[in-house]
Order: structure tokens, then C-alpha cells, then sequence
């Protein structure tokens, strides 16, 4: 599952609040635009877009207040909203559709279930088309993100290399980074904003496949590491290389307040990076409950999809998110 940046107070201390109110804010502009099943595609990664489009626009924070909500503790808070709210969910809602009906494809876990298929189709169809809708809203061509998911299960066939087996999710998510770039008004930032989101796909995708590799070898599912036969060490170089190249790409951009950026595509991806293979050399590990549970939501080109099979399967109504203190899945959040 992908949804490597999670932050914790301690960690980002300052601009926590800063980041909750994006995480909020996609979850809300889902539930206002397309009602309370597309919350489920809510994910701690699709956040960055809306970060990276405030960090390039002059002007205070295209904030709202939202109501309380059960999973802030009954409280009322600032929220992101505006066209970098809705660039994110559009991403968010496209790759979950086309991920999903991946899953149908494969019967994968609660795919199996009689009858999940056929509203799991049902799903999927409904999320492309609200996708497409947020997406020409603000510029944003979904083709190419279609086209990265639906290659996925072709590229997975034939890789030879990791690098070729995070191909399409590297293509996703340079695309969405780029297109930041065009709504916040900074165009010249594209190209640089292209590569840091297509190192940041690598990332993702490494890191995921590092986090899964023990669950997957026990259930017989395809992994990039065991597919190609490259070590750990091997991702590990990948990875460290990625993080480097988007630090580079990074600071060739121009932001009005890059801080949260920096602090999300820099700390928090070397902090990911750092958790995955530390775990998977055999250090330490605390069973992550949190991750289990956010298991609903996923990455930019990712795995996306699983909540609404879990929906399809009747399991609904474990939240949007499974951040201790972020936005919840009622219409009292605002």
C-alpha cells in the first residue's frame, strides 16, 4: 500500500496543522464534490498536490472553517480548499477507479466475495467519471494517469530491472507534480516539479514493495524485488539516489513558502525510507495498527482502490483516513 509521508507531531512539530488542514481539505472536497463514498479514496500521499499548489501561490491560504468532526475530537478546524484541494482529489479519484477495476480483474481479496464485483464496477465507473470532472475543472488531462495504472499489470509481466517496474507509477505522479505548477500560476516550475514527482513515485514504490515483501512472499503475490531478483540493498540504492535527485529538483523550483514541501518531500521521505528497510534488515518492527487500517486509501499511481473494495464487500465505515486526529466521515465535519 502506498502512503509513505505520515508525520506525527514530532516530527513536524511547527507545521503540523498546516499539513492536517490539506489532509481535511481533500477529504472534504471529495465528500462536497462527489458525496461521502469518495472519501474512501482519501490518502496521506495524494495530499502533497494540494501542498504543492499552495507552496507556489502568492497570497494567504485559500482556507474555510469545517465543522467538528469525530476524528479531530469533536473539533471545528482550518481547512485547505480551492483549486489545489480539488487538483489532489481529482488524482486521487481517477488512479482509484482504474486501480479498482485492476482488483476486479484479479479477484484480488474481497474482490472473491459474491456480488463485490459487480458494485466494485459500479464504483470504479462512477469515481472516473467525478476524476475526470474535478480534473478538467482545473486543466488537468487524466489520460496519462489512465494510461501509467492500465500499463501496470504489462509492465509487472516483463520487468527485468526495478527501474522498470516503477515505470508507470514514476510517469503518475511527474504528471500530477507538473500540473501544480500550471495551477498555481508558476509554469516555469513544471519541468523541475516533473522530476521530483517522478523520483517521488520510485520512492513510493520501492518503499512499498520493501514494506510488503514478507506479506506478499507468504501470499504468493508479485513483488518487484522477488520478480527481478534485486536485493535489498539494491532498493535501498535506488531510493537514497531518488531522495537526492528530489532534493536537487526541488530546490530548482520556485516557491512562495516551500517549507511544508521540503519538510513532507524531504524529511518525511528520508524518514520513510529509513523505516522501511530498517524493518525489513530485521530491526525492531511495532505492528503498525494505524497502517493497517488506512489500508483503504493509497499513492499516485499506486495501489489504490482497496476501500472501495472493502465497501464493495460490505466493510465500510472505518473513516477516510486513520490519522489520529485528522478529518472523519460524517456531514458534521463541515
Amino acid at each position: 500500500m502506498f502512503g509513505i509521508i505520515r508525520p506525527c507531531r514530532h516530527r513536524l512539530p511547527v507545521l503540523h496543522g498546516t499539513w492536517l488542514a490539506h489532509l481535511c481539505g481533500l477529504c472534504l472536497t471529495l465528500r462536497d464534490e462527489h458525496g461521502q463514498l469518495a472519501r474512501a479514496v482519501t490518502n496521506y500521499d495524494g495530499l502533497v498536490i494540494s501542498v504543492l499548489v499552495e507552496a507556489q501561490s502568492d497570497g494567504a491560504a485559500n482556507r474555510r472553517t469545517a465543522g467538528p468532526c469525530p476524528l479531530r475530537a469533536m473539533r471545528s478546524a482550518s481547512v485547505a480548499q480551492g483549486d489545489g484541494a480539488r487538483l489532489a482529489a481529482a488524482v486521487s479519484l481517477v488512479l482509484a477507479s482504474a486501480k479498482m477495476t485492476d482488483h476486479v480483474a484479479d479477484r484480488d481479496g474481497a474482490m472473491r466475495r459474491p456480488g463485490a464485483p459487480a458494485v466494485a464496477r459500479l464504483v470504479a465507473k462512477r469515481w472516473a467519471a467525478q476524476g475526470t470532472t474535478s480534473a478538467s475543472a482545473v486543466g488537468f488531462d487524466t489520460a496519462v494517469l489512465l494510461d501509467a495504472v492500465a500499463r501496470q499489470s504489462t509492465v509487472e509481466s516483463s520487468a527485468v530491472s526495478l527501474l522498470d517496474a516503477t515505470e508507470p507509477t514514476e510517469t503518475a505522479a511527474a504528471a500530477a507534480f507538473a500540473h501544480t505548477a500550471v495551477v498555481s500560476g508558476r509554469p516555469a516550475n513544471a519541468t523541475a516539479l516533473a522530476e521530483a514527482g517522478r523520483l517521488f513515485g520510485r520512492i513510493a514504490h520501492l518503499v512499498d514493495a520493501v514494506e510488503d515483501l514478507d506479506g506478499d512472499g507468504a501470499a504468493g503475490a508479485w513483488n518487484p524485488l522477488t520478480a527481478t531478483g534485486a536485493s535489498l540493498a539494491e532498493a535501498r540504492r535506488h531510493c537514497d539516489d531518488a531522495a537526492l535527485g528530489m532534493r536537487l529538483a526541488l530546490d530548482e523550483a520556485d516557491f512562495a513558502d516551500g517549507r511544508l514541501v521540503r519538510a513532507l518531500l524531504v524529511d518525511e521521505v528520508e524518514h520513510a525510507i529509513h523505516r522501511a528497510f530498517a524493518h525489513a534488515s530485521g530491526g525492531p518492527r511495532k505492528k503498525n495498527k494505524k497502517k493497517e487500517k488506512a489500508d483503504h486509501s493509497s499513492h499516485l499511481g499506486a495501489d489504490i482502490g482497496s476501500g472501495a473494495a472493502e465497501i464493495a464487500a460490505g466493510r465500510a465505515g472505518r473513516g477516510c483516513c486513520a490519522h489520529c486526529d485528522c478529518c472523519g466521515c460524517c456531514d458534521g465535519c463541515g
